[in-house]
């Protein structure tokens, strides 16, 4: 009987020295997750269409985004808010107090505006819709002179194919040299003129593209402060005059 006893106190005691470091443990848990992982301060980068603050507020949505641990674990396994010409947002914890995120936003070539739906087509490199908005995105030179009705996201612009390639071809070429314009104008016959401020270049056909962008990239910077039209439409590597014509 007094041996049943000893062993009952044995057992009550190991089962409340148990409970007490299960306590111990939670409390100890709680007050790291409560005090150690606060959010102090937010990194971004990749973002040049949004502000940082913009990004952070997308992210710390809700309330109780004040806790790091909290914020990395719910977009590790859930996905982040979708935001307007971003592809994706990764978000890391780099210490306790700190939440970085890299932001991929879409790359776009250009636009085309749509009447019929009122908003501004958005397409990439390989000619892809990737966004369609009424926001004008400032770097990204609009389309005119291409006609569509409808558009599907994630789907090639529904163009003449050899008008596409021709015009993405162009795209390419004046980023590579630092020349996208404000505007692309395409014309029924195939040729182009591009925006520059006060400076319009009348380019032809997207004939020597390569080296009719090069003699651009040469001259562009002679024209700075003045206003006119640029004549490169009959340039050619036998007939390699210029002129530019003051307005």
């Amino acid at each position: 009987m007094i041996k049943q006893k000893r062993r009952r106190k044995r057992k009550i005691k190991r089962v409340l020295t148990v409970i007490f470091i299960l306590a111990l443990i939670v409390l100890v848990g709680y007050f790291i997750v409560t005090k150690v992982f606060t959010v102090n301060k937010v990194e971004v980068e990749g973002n040049k269409l949004y502000s940082d603050k913009q990004i952070e507020k997308s992210i710390l949505n809700d309330e109780y985004c004040w806790n790091t641990l909290y914020v990395f674990l719910k977009y590790k396994f859930l996905d982040t808010e979708e935001v307007p010409f971003v592809e994706d947002m990764e978000v890391s914890m780099k210490i306790p107090h700190t939440i970085h995120i890299k932001v991929y936003e879409k790359g776009m070539l250009g636009y085309i505006y749509i009447p019929s739906i009122g908003q501004n087509v958005y397409f990439d490199k390989d000619g892809f819709v990737v966004e369609t908005s009424a926001d004008v995105i400032e770097g990204v030179p609009q389309v005119t002179g291409i006609n569509m009705d409808s558009v599907t996201l994630y789907e090639k612009l529904p163009i003449d194919s050899d008008i596409r390639k021709a015009l993405l071809n162009v795209g390419q070429t004046l980023k590579k040299y630092s020349l996208v314009p404000e505007r692309i104008d395409y014309k029924d016959n195939g040729t182009l003129t591009f925006a520059y401020g006060t400076i319009e270049v009348a380019f032809g056909d997207a004939g020597n593209l390569n080296e009719k962008v090069v003699r651009m990239s040469e001259i562009m910077p002679q024209l700075s402060g003045m206003s006119g039209v640029l004549h490169l439409e009959d340039w050619s590597q036998e007939t390699t005059d210029i002129v530019f014509e003051k307005i």
